[in-house]
């Protein structure tokens, strides 16, 4: 079932967007935002619109231009919310709207998770289609049996976004599940996180678009 959003509600996110965007844009220190009562504000009008919606923003050279970038943090049955809100995003100076997390090049290596630095070559995978639905599997030490609770997790989405793209991994992924790193990952036949991209583009056009379902 898709969820509808109601347009009263965007139209009114975008209207507080355009109101604020100067004091937005004058918080700007190098490649960050210090606006957090501003962000706070922008995070709970979309939590009207969607639950799921989320945004942060992205620069890639300090002169170079701020892009907003909407997601609805893996949930599938969102996706509708995402490309309605940034559908009806006006022309805003200063800063472009996306939708989605979009492949990355290069791929960053390392991701910093608050106190602990994920590598990529930290974790290997496998993909394969099991009766046209692709599934993922995530190897990682000591996989943890709460999500939530590891920063390895979060690290991971990240470099999935960079890897294949967010819109890609909601609705080409039937299931990402987490196991164990066995001793010889390469006799497991597991291949680099890292090399994910290429054995998903050969599989992709096999499945239909489907919603991820986490284990």
């Amino acid at each position: 079932m898709i969820f509808k959003p109601d347009l009263e509600q965007i139209n009114a996110f975008w209207q507080r967007l355009e109101q604020t965007l100067d004091q937005l844009l004058q918080s700007q220190q190098g490649m960050q935002f210090d606006a957090e009562n501003l962000l706070n504000t922008y995070r709970d009008s979309l939590q009207k619109i969607d639950r799921n919606l989320t945004f942060h923003f992205e620069q890639e050279h300090e002169e170079g231009p701020v892009e907003m970038i909407f997601g609805c943090d893996g949930y599938p049955e969102s996706i509708h919310s995402v490309l309605s809100l940034v559908g009806a995003a006006p022309n805003l100076d200063g800063i472009s709207i996306r939708a989605f997390n979009h492949r990355h090049d290069p791929v960053p290596s390392c991701v910093n998770m608050g106190d602990e630095f994920c590598d990529i070559d930290d974790f290997w995978c496998s993909v394969k289609t099991v009766n046209g639905k692709m599934q993922l599997t995530v190897y990682l030490q000591d996989a943890p049996r709460i999500l939530e609770m590891d920063p390895r997790v979060e690290a991971v989405m990240i470099f999935l976004d960079a890897l294949i793209g967010e819109y890609e991994l909601m609705t080409r992924i039937w299931a990402l599940d987490w196991c164990d790193l066995p001793r010889d990952p390469v006799d497991f036949g597991l291949i680099p996180l890292r090399q994910l991209r290429d054995a998903f583009d050969k599989l992709k056009d096999d499945v239909k678009p489907v919603g991820i379902t986490l284990h």
